[in-house]
């Protein structure tokens, strides 16, 4: 926003300094099932832009926000690294290095929906063929999804290990509609109650340069199958493809009619097309 409003270099320094001292990001929400990680992003977005509208109207800001002594770093972190936020600056896009996410869950359980969607398709497993699914992870993973075993909540489900590999057992994939209409059903509790966290040292170690998946599945007729994954789906490495992109973007789009097919149609061209854009305009109108 700061770009677009052609603040100077001091000007953007204030719009930092009133935006950060704005920050939230705190976990307690997940243990009552609060509804408060939709606001966290919403809020990032609506203080960046009052930052930088009061940073244009001469409004100043901590000129050290991020690495001052009493900055965000510093509030929020034992071991920061002040060194690193400036790192590439100008020739290290962080956009490139952003994953997409495929399930409509917590990414912490992305990389063990990603190898059991692999390990029920290789072997030919539906969800009435299991016994047991140990996914073997790393701290994080199990700091984050530990407490939710028994969400209340279509928000909560989303942190649930459980429930997002009961839907990608009964219904192959956890998109918004499968969770909207199928997080509570007889068929995904009924994996959801077999599958449990393990820590795994490889696991644990490569993270967070690395999300490695491990599953392992036990069948009713007691057999043993296990699928590793080396980078989920959606990370820069494993990125997702154009048309995928394009059919994710749809479905989001038709999710509580946000938008028509032919009108998202539309947008994907003109962003597919923005490097050559002479100017922004609404994408849609109102």
């Amino acid at each position: 926003m700061g770009r677009l409003l052609k603040l100077t270099p001091a000007q953007m320094r204030h719009a930092f300094g009133s935006a950060g001292t704005q920050s939230a990001g705190l976990w307690e929400f997940l243990r009552d099932a609060a509804d408060s990680k939709q606001l966290h992003a919403a809020h990032a977005a609506g203080a960046g832009l009052t930052a930088a509208y009061l940073a244009q109207d001469g409004f100043t800001g901590a000129r050290r926000i991020l690495d001052g002594t009493k900055g965000l770093a510093a509030g929020t972190s034992l071991d920061a690294d002040a060194t690193r936020i400036a790192d590439g600056l100008g020739t290290r896009w962080a956009l490139a290095e952003t994953s997409f996410k495929l399930h409509a869950a917590c990414r912490h359980t992305h990389p063990a929906a990603d190898a059991l969607q692999r390990l029920l398709r290789e072997h030919r497993l539906a969800a009435g063929d299991i016994r047991a699914i140990t996914t073997l992870v790393h701290q994080a993973a199990i700091d984050v999804l530990g407490s939710v075993t028994d969400p209340q909540t279509v928000h909560q489900a989303k942190f649930s290990m459980g429930t997002v590999l009961g839907l990608i057992a009964v219904h192959e994939r956890a998109g918004l509609a499968e969770f909207d209409t199928h997080w509570r059903d007889a068929a995904v509790r009924a994996v959801h109650d077999k599958v449990t966290m393990q820590l795994d040292p490889e696991v644990d170690a490569a993270y967070p340069a690395r999300w490695i998946g491990k599953v392992v599945v036990e069948t009713m007729d007691g057999r043993r199958f296990d699928a590793k994954v080396l980078e989920p789906k959606g990370d820069p490495g494993n990125t997702l493809s154009r048309a995928e992109l394009e059919d994710k973007a749809l479905a989001l789009a038709a999710y509580r009619a946000g938008a028509t097919r032919d009108e998202m149609h539309s947008v994907i061209a003109r962003v597919w097309s923005l490097a050559d854009a002479p100017a922004v305009t609404k994408f849609l109108e109102a």
